[in-house]
């Protein structure tokens, strides 16, 4: 996600698709993949394409909304000011929609750990592993509390250079494929339709980063042509590189081995098909596309926190910024994400981070159709996206009550929990001023 740019300097289609894919990009395909074939096997690329439908779905209102306010807060904003008045409902999803950003930081930390804890060990000691995202975490605080510019020169390298080596990573797996796809599809009769559904939602997480180009909304040329083409394209481009990705890892690496190495599949795979070489390309490709996540999550969330808190929807210090950067902010961020990282495996990292974005979105579809006649919106492609978003939230809540309900529990906790701090400072005498 390039995030350095200069104010006289109007951003293009180019520009802005780079910035999507950057925030796209990140860790969620390689940690959906090994737990989308442990489900559904052969089944996970279309898992992968329903789920790119559903963040289609997603984007439609977040760009009809960005094109009408034109703001930078982007989620947060765009539900204030349509539901001016209701301090409660703007609170919470800014609680919501930042914890979810947190979560994607854990997530992306505890993948870039796997796959660099799998390059020197078995992988399996767990608390390496969340030492290691820890540190990584650490280190993109300290870079996006350091400098706007030094972090934007970063983060413009590992995304350029990310897409180049997952194309070659897609290239190889494919090349040395050991299957082919109508073998594999004659063991899928055990699949069902509910099964590919539920992965589908899981998948959700994985394309959460499109709405970072809305906040680019005052350095662009022609909003309203360019933030739809640039999301539009960049999701596709992701639905393509996921696809490819995953044609590629079930073709060549047996699915025993992608369900036993789930949280560093790839490289686990690679090494057995092209030795060290394909263990370090897979490896490097990971850590540039978990890194560049981390940071722009970051640098965006940190600043939308910083939003928030300015109209006293969080401890009024994490507004507080130092030569433009809120640092305050940035550190709470990296210390909740260390958090999250110590106290959840992977799974209830990812499906939080899911039901999160999920739910968000739902949200965003129902403010776009509520104002659907100013925002120039289909009603019949809102309550299709409200019907999808709520119901890919359902499918994961059903498949953690049949399969994990101690977990379902744990996260239904967490959402009282951020539920009861967003009232809390929603009923402060200050937030109806606010609003």
């Amino acid at each position: 996600m390039a995030i350095h740019r200069k104010r006289n300097k109007a951003l293009g289609v180019p520009e802005l698709i780079v910035i999507a894919l950057g925030g796209m990009v990140g860790g969620g395909i390689f940690t959906v993949l090994g737990i989308s074939v442990a489900l559904i096997g052969v089944m996970t690329p279309v898992a992968i394409i329903l789920g790119g439908i559903i963040a289609t779905l997603a984007a439609y209102s977040y760009i009809k909304l960005g094109v009408y306010y034109r703001e930078e807060g982007a989620t947060y904003s765009f539900f204030k000011r349509t539901f001016p008045g209701a301090p409660f409902a703007a609170s919470l999803i800014g609680w919501y929609v930042i914890f979810g950003y947190i979560s994607t930081i854990a997530l992306y930390a505890y993948t870039f750990a796997s796959y660099v804890v799998s390059g020197v060990t078995s992988g399996g000691d767990e608390w390496l592993r969340k030492a290691v995202a820890g540190a990584v975490i650490a280190v993109f605080v300290l870079v996006n509390v350091w400098s706007v510019k030094g972090m934007g020169i970063i983060e413009d390298i590992m995304v350029y250079s990310k897409l180049a080596i997952l194309v070659v990573i897609s290239f190889l797996l494919v090349h040395h494929r050991q299957a082919s796809l109508p073998v594999l599809l004659n063991g899928a009769a055990g699949v069902s339709a509910l099964d590919i559904m539920i992965v589908a939602s899981l998948t959700f997480v994985a394309y959460e980063g499109f709405q970072l180009v809305i906040n680019a909304v005052g350095e662009m040329e022609r909003p309203q042509k360019n933030i739809p083409l640039a999301i539009y394209v960049a999701i596709g481009l992701a639905i393509l590189i996921y696809t490819v990705i995953a044609i590629g890892a079930i073709l060549a690496i047996p699915f025993p081995d992608i369900i036993a190495n789930k949280e560093y599949a790839l490289a686990a795979g690679a090494g057995r098909i092209l030795g060290p070489i394909g263990t370090n390309i897979v490896i490097l490709g990971v850590v540039l596309a978990t890194s560049s996540a981390i940071s722009g999550t970051m640098f965006g969330a940190s600043r939308q926190m910083a939003v928030i808190a300015s109209d006293r929807y969080f401890p009024r210090i994490l507004a507080w910024r130092h030569n433009r950067i809120p640092v305050y902010a940035i550190l709470v961020m990296g210390g909740f994400a260390f958090g999250l990282v110590l106290v959840g495996k992977l799974e209830l990292i990812l499906e939080f981070g899911s039901i999160t974005f999920l739910v968000v979105s739902l949200l965003m579809a129902y403010a776009n159709h509520r104002i659907r006649k100013q925002t120039g919106s289909s009603g019949l492609i809102t309550v299709l996206s409200m019907v999808g978003l709520a119901g890919g939230t359902v499918l994961i809540l059903y498949y953690e009550l049949n399969v994990r309900p101690l977990q379902m529990l744990a996260v239904l906790v967490m959402y009282l929990l951020l539920a009861a701090g967003a009232w809390l400072y929603a009923r402060r005498p200050w937030a109806r001023k606010r609003l």
